[in-house]
């Protein structure tokens, strides 16, 4: 088996004992070789015609709604920092502009600051744990720590994290699934 998916015989001996899984490239030739199908290397079994459709479609079922969820999360959070700058500079605007006491200004503006910061922190909450980050070491796909979140080097679908797998430091990459895309 090792011969001819041409990696070691040490890589093989890992998947028989469970001290480790294929990496995702290797998981087709590997079902190929023992005659097994996706679905049935996944759910650990054999399937009839049957089961595999079943099986098959509830996979998919998962793996959509799991999207769909992860999307409206991301959405979510966009809105919620969105209103929370409206409503806090609206705030910091009226004590500026509005003749008022000492005392009231600086409540306004206390306040402006606290919804501010809170809706920034529900939003990082939010758009953290819409889906995972997949480690572009050894695919490990994770949900950082929040404190991991915030202050990692990012981009737009991307960010500088340590992978809990593999302990690598690596541009991981945003994912909608915790589980592979088809």
């Amino acid at each position: 088996m090792a011969e001819r998916l041409l990696i070691s015989e040490k890589t093989v001996s890992k998947w028989e004992t469970g001290n480790g899984l294929p990496e995702v490239s290797l998981m087709k030739p590997l079902c190929d070789l023992l005659g097994i199908s996706l679905n049935e290397f996944f759910s650990g079994e054999r399937l009839d015609e049957k089961q595999y459709y079943a099986k098959a479609e509830a996979n998919i079922m998962s793996l959509a709604a799991e999207k769909a969820k992860a999307k409206k999360d991301i959405v979510l959070s966009i809105i919620v920092v969105a209103m929370t700058l409206i409503a806090g500079i609206t705030l910091i605007t009226i004590a500026s502009l509005i003749e008022m006491t000492v005392a009231l200004r600086i409540t306004l503006i206390v306040i402006a600051e606290l919804l501010v910061g809170g809706g920034i922190c529900v939003a990082i909450v939010l758009d953290r744990d819409a889906g995972v980050f997949e480690c572009p070491h050894c695919g490990e796909r994770f949900v950082p720590t929040t404190m991991a979140y915030v202050f990692s080097v990012h981009g737009i679908n991307w960010r500088r994290l340590r992978c809990p797998k593999c302990h690598k430091m690596g541009n991981c990459k945003k994912k909608l699934s915790r589980k592979e895309e088809g």
